[in-house]
């Protein structure tokens, strides 16, 4: 690797891994010799930039650009300069999209060029009073370029603009400030750029007063009732997910309808291709129904006048919900839009806001090169059923529960990691998230023996996620032990979790599945309790786990009964021994150890006589293995015609009459 694209990598990841430079992977850097340009290459983010997201082209060839006449219609001529800007990529390279601004970046005469959207720097570019204030503070150190529609247009514009100024000052400006975009810094050397815009951010950050606090303020428990229900009539074929945010910056905004119309349209390229430029406030905030109505009488004429669905919904005190396909396409929309926000209270210290006009919008909503840009971001992810869809997983830090989980997410659905040990569920939920997928792992510590935690945990599910798709209880404990043995506090306990446990997940799980089915009728859940082949069969000095299993399928039928109206299913999936896990395997606390220290197996003395013992029960030979498990949920969930059903999946050791 070259030395200098090292530096490029670092500086990228410096600036790119703040959102307080750039948001949902925007902004852009690029480094040349004489003959060549690297430069980042659209839909990849700047955190984390690799060589793998960068695009080299010849500068020969990216010439043609400047010199070549294009067609007068702005679309047919955007797509020809992109034939030609793919044109210039060298072959080594030519499964990667150069950015549209890679001509501009080319047109510098400086080694690196960093690109940014500092809401800081934004929040006067952005202003009515941009120009006048830009010539206050840099003089004519800076080229302060107005608005102008991003792609060939904006090339052509820049290019006028550095022959003027090279022509009075006899070298380019380090500093480049777009109207309603951003800017650019370069230099020679990566440090420089560093310092230039340490300067340029201390500068314009005088004349602010402080943002107001943006921690997160507390979920309003309306909410709970309110996301879903607009989760299901924003969902046509497949479901969408949303996320919520609050903070007392967007409340600043939210007190009234007026007040919301300042942050309400879009002044940069980014927050149409993200958050689209029109957005839905509901002010009646007393109660679900009432806001869930206000938002349905909202939709139809929102659609009507602007040709879309809302991707921002701002509730009055409640905090900001986004809409997209994807966890983290919506959270890429919070971003921008918190963003957006950001600008226009600093713009206000500068004149106030300058809006994009409906023409400028309209070109950038319709223009591929962004439209390809939204896409790349989004990602490639394409799945069947559960696509971007959200469970719930009990007891899942290890084990069946984990090996579930983990499978579920490879289905790309968003997977609540909910379990009573939090070390292990932290760390198993970011090595499901650190594969860069657009669906997302989120660690809750839970108790399922209290339904407090439980009810917690289905909140911050639909707190993050929106809805709730397929509920998986889990969650178990075993001691075995004979009547002599087991003391009552231990029965009670391994009851509170095996069997009551189950109770709480469908109780707060089904509440939530409820309000969706009431929107769309015909939208199928599932709650999948996992069971064990000791809920079909009684099972020697263990009483106390079969009894909670047994009394499962109980409630498994029951419920299954109850919410089959709501297109609920609700099955048990009871598989054999898990030989391999740490239940059985576990060297101090597992089965094998505690069966031979109860003498549940005649004539046993070492644990392999125990594994021995109970791999002869089973016809197929072995134990059960999560995959097994995994096949019995994907039927169950695909199975529109099947509920109250306890499932063996214990290799012929129990088999149904």
């Amino acid at each position: 690797m070259k030395p200098e694209i090292d530096e490029l990598l670092k500086i990228s990841g410096f600036y790119g891994g703040s959102k307080d430079y750039v948001v949902a992977g925007g902004g852009n850097t690029s480094f040349k010799d004489d003959n060549t340009i690297w430069v980042k290459a659209s839909g990849y983010p700047l955190a984390g930039l690799t060589e793998e997201g960068l695009v080299a082209l010849d500068r020969e060839k990216l010439n043609i650009i400047s010199l070549k006449q294009y067609s007068e219609d702005a679309l047919k001529r955007e797509e020809e300069v992109k034939e030609d800007l793919i044109a210039a990529v060298l072959d080594e390279y030519k499964n990667r999209r150069p950015s549209v601004e890679t001509s501009l970046h080319d047109l510098i005469s400086y080694r690196f060029v960093v690109h940014l959207h500092p809401a800081v720097i934004n929040g006067l570019l952005c202003s009515r009073n941009a120009a006048s204030f830009c010539l206050k503070l840099f003089g004519d150190e800076a080229l302060f370029i107005p608005y102008t529609d991003p792609g060939y247009t904006l090339f052509k514009y820049v290019e006028s603009g550095l022959k003027e100024y090279r022509n009075k000052k006899g070298h380019d400006p380090k500093i480049i400030l777009i109207e309603n975009h951003g800017s650019f810094v370069s230099a020679d050397t990566t440090d420089e750029i560093i310092s230039i815009y340490n300067r340029i951010i201390a500068d314009i950050s005088k004349f602010y007063d402080p943002l107001p606090d943006i921690e997160p303020l507390p979920f309003n428990p309306v909410l709970e009732k309110v996301m879903p229900a607009l989760r299901m009539i924003l969902s046509e074929d497949e479901p969408k997910v949303i996320c919520h945010r609050n903070n007392a910056l967007f409340n600043m905004f939210s007190i009234n309808q007026q007040e919301f119309q300042k942050i309400s349209h879009p002044l940069t390229p980014d927050i149409i291709v993200y958050c689209k430029s029109r957005y839905i406030y509901i002010e009646q905030s007393s109660s679900a129904e009432k806001i869930v109505d206000s938002f349905r009488n909202q939709l139809e004429k929102f659609i009507a006048e602007y040709g879309f669905p809302p991707k921002i919904v701002a509730i009055k005190n409640m905090g900001v919900l986004s809409v997209d396909d994807s966890y983290k396409s919506a959270q890429q929309v919070l971003d921008v839009y918190e963003d957006l926000v950001k600008i226009s209270y600093y713009a206000s210290f500068f004149g106030g806001i300058k809006l994009l006009t409906p023409e400028q919008v309209s070109f950038i909503d319709r223009w591929e090169v962004e439209n390809y840009r939204r896409m790349v971001a989004k990602g490639k992810d394409t799945g069947g059923k559960l696509l971007n869809k959200t469970a719930i997983v009990t007891g899942a830090a290890q084990g069946f529960g984990a090996g579930i989980a983990e499978a579920l997410f490879r289905q790309k659905m968003n997977v609540v990691i909910a379990d009573i040990n939090e070390e292990k569920g932290k760390s198993f939920a970011d090595s499901l998230n650190k594969q860069g997928n657009q669906n997302h792992a989120l660690f809750i510590k839970t108790d399922v023996s209290d339904p407090e935690s439980v009810k917690n945990m289905v909140t911050t599910a639909v707190k993050e996620f929106g809805g709730l798709d397929l509920m998986i209880s889990n969650a178990a404990i075993l001691k075995a032990g004979s009547l002599d043995e087991m003391d009552p506090e231990t029965f009670r306990k391994m009851t509170e979790i095996n069997y009551n446990g189950y109770y709480y997940c469908v109780k707060y799980a089904s509440a939530i599945m409820k309000i969706q089915n009431n929107e769309k009728p015909g939208y199928f859940t599932d709650i999948i309790q996992i069971n064990s082949k000791s809920g079909l069969k009684g099972s020697n000095k263990n009483f106390a786990y079969a009894g909670a299993k047994f009394g499962g399928i109980g409630l498994t039928q029951s419920f299954a009964l109850e919410l089959a109206p709501f297109r609920i299913k609700v099955n048990s999936i009871c598989p054999g021994n898990f030989f391999d896990g740490p239940l059985w395997s576990d060297p101090q606390t597992g089965l094998f150890i505690q069966y031979l220290k109860a003498g549940k197996v005649p004539g046993a003395r070492t644990i392999e006589d125990v594994k021995r013992y109970y791999e002869e029960q089973v016809p197929l030979g072995r134990g059960c293995r999560v995959e097994d498990v995994v096949k019995a949920i994907f039927y169950v969930i695909d199975q529109e015609y099947e509920t109250g059903q306890a499932i063996p999946v214990t290799g012929g050791q129990i088999m149904l009459g």
